[in-house]
């Protein structure tokens, strides 16, 4: 049976050979599927063949051995009653051993108490003695009984046991004395037969099915590939840019959340390329305003004769200033870029965050007085902290010369520091113009200025705060403002006290 089982396989996998070859290099969801589909049935079917022949096996061996020791039994007790471990030559009880060796095709011995062999239906060990642990076992009254799988044979030993009453002083006491043994040996050849015959027909039922479950796999595969096949098709038309419409795939529920994630990458996409256009466009009129305006001046002054001095230090004045706007915007766009870059970049070091904001606020007193604005710094606590003492800088100046410069006569900035055991906390609140609602999620955006006539006037660049939130973003922190126009802004940034990479 085993020999037939290598068979099968082996012509199997020379069925399924080149197939089974070209999927297992494939690294595709519809082969996973495929492959997964298949191993699930015919898991169940190779251990449901192997389990019924073990089960009949078993089974079968049980029945035998049952129907064997009961008629041994029944043999036993014949055997006393015609004396025949004394004389072994009753027609009738050798009869009936031959039978039953016949029945069964197997060796039956009888054996005496003195372990010495009286009877053997193969008539070659008569007279002998033999010693085996069953026998000695057996003539101590314990029968046993030994299925040999390999061999093909069941080997049972039977007692053959005599009812004696022993009367004394006390009541008559009955025995059960061991005067022999019976020692069979019974063939498994039909039921080996039997098995083969069965395991033939389970293979043939076996064969059928992995075939169906093999065609029910590729079409289950392919059932179920199809939804992904669909969104490819939809994602390459997008990528080849035949359409810009939204992707609908509602066969299934992950095509739908496939979908609905390209889509919101999709119009991520097309936001940053708006602002990509959007940015050029502006970066391109910011630097060509300056020079447009430096080239008036230049042209006007070429234009005259006798251009009297003091209209030529004026001129040449507002070119200066001009040039000036335009440093200063070069100057950010560079800033701007370097931000952009990874994080990687950062020069952390631990810094004394209380000497830095008051460094900063002491550079930035003069321009404050300047405006007539109080500037005032409250510490609540020492904070240090590991970040980038250069862009955390620039963020700090770039909230505060705005709360500065948009700030109203007379009107006051504070600068509060604070920090727990995560995070340090920079407050910068000030009296000025203030942001109006409708504003305040665009002031990140770069070259966005919500009063463009007054940044022009007081020099912005509309960069500060693009700078200010790209490297609070680099260091994992957070921004957060709040804004009542006429009343005022404020804005808190939370940094790490630790910086940790990603």
């Amino acid at each position: 049976m085993c020999g037939l089982n290598g068979v099968w396989v082996i012509t199997l996998l020379k069925v399924l050979g080149d197939k089974l070859r070209k999927i297992i290099c494939l690294r595709s969801l519809k082969t996973r599927i495929f492959l997964i589909l298949l191993i699930v049935g015919l898991i169940p079917c190779v251990s449901m063949r192997y389990a019924i022949l073990q089960s009949y096996e078993r089974r079968a061996v049980n029945i035998r051995t049952s129907d064997i020791t009961a008629q041994l039994r029944i043999l036993a007790n014949h055997l006393l009653t015609y004396h025949y471990m004394q004389d072994t030559s009753s027609e009738v009880i050798n009869a009936e051993l031959s039978q039953l060796s016949g029945l069964y095709d197997g060796r039956v011995m009888v054996i005496n108490s003195d372990l010495r062999i009286v009877k053997d239906t193969y008539g070659i060990s008569e007279n002998k003695t033999i010693i085996s642990e069953e026998v000695v076992r057996c003539i101590k009254g314990e029968s046993d009984s030994k299925y040999d799988r390999d061999n093909g044979y069941i080997e049972m030993t039977i007692p053959i046991t005599e009812t004696v009453t022993f009367s004394g002083n006390a009541e008559p006491e009955k025995r059960e004395i061991v005067r022999g043994v019976m020692l069979v040996s019974a063939s498994t050849d039909s039921i080996m037969a039997t098995m083969d015959t069965l395991n033939r027909q389970a293979l043939i039922i076996e064969v059928i099915v992995m075939l169906a479950i093999l065609v029910a796999s590729v079409l289950a595969a392919k059932m179920l590939i199809h939804p992904f096949e669909k969104i490819t098709a939809a994602l390459d038309k997008a990528q080849e840019g035949y359409t810009d419409d939204p992707i609908s795939v509602r066969d299934c529920i992950e095509t739908e959340h496939i979908g609905d994630a390209f889509n919101r990458v999709l119009g991520r996409m097309k936001v940053l390329d708006d602002s990509r256009q959007e940015f050029v466009s502006n970066v391109s009129h910011e630097l060509k305003t300056p020079i447009t305006s430096m080239k008036v001046l230049a042209d006007s002054l070429l234009a005259q004769n006798d251009v009297p001095i003091e209209v030529y230090q004026d001129f040449m004045s507002d070119i200066a200033g001009e040039i000036e706007r335009e440093d200063k915007i070069i100057s950010d766009l560079l800033s701007l870029v370097k931000m952009d870059r990874t994080a990687a970049d950062l020069n952390i070091a631990e810094v004394d965050i209380n000497v830095l904001v008051e460094l900063i606020m002491r550079r930035l007193r003069p321009i404050a007085q300047k405006r007539d604005v109080e500037l005032v710094y409250e510490s609540l606590r020492p904070v240090t902290a590991a970040v980038d003492e250069v862009k955390i800088t620039l963020v700090i100046s770039n909230l505060i010369e705005n709360a500065i410069k948009y700030n109203r006569e007379h009107g006051w900035v504070k600068v509060t520091l604070d920090a727990d055991h995560q995070f340090f906390t920079v407050v910068v609140a000030d009296s000025g113009i203030g942001i109006p609602e409708d504003s305040l999620d665009q002031i990140y955006e770069r070259f966005y200025r919500v009063d463009k006539s007054r940044s022009r006037e007081i020099g912005g660049t509309g960069l500060g705060l693009s700078i200010a939130k790209s490297a609070i973003l680099m260091h994992r922190g957070s921004v957060k403002v709040e804004s009542k126009v006429d009343e005022g802004t404020t804005f808190t940034v939370k940094i790490p006290l630790s910086y940790i990479p990603a």
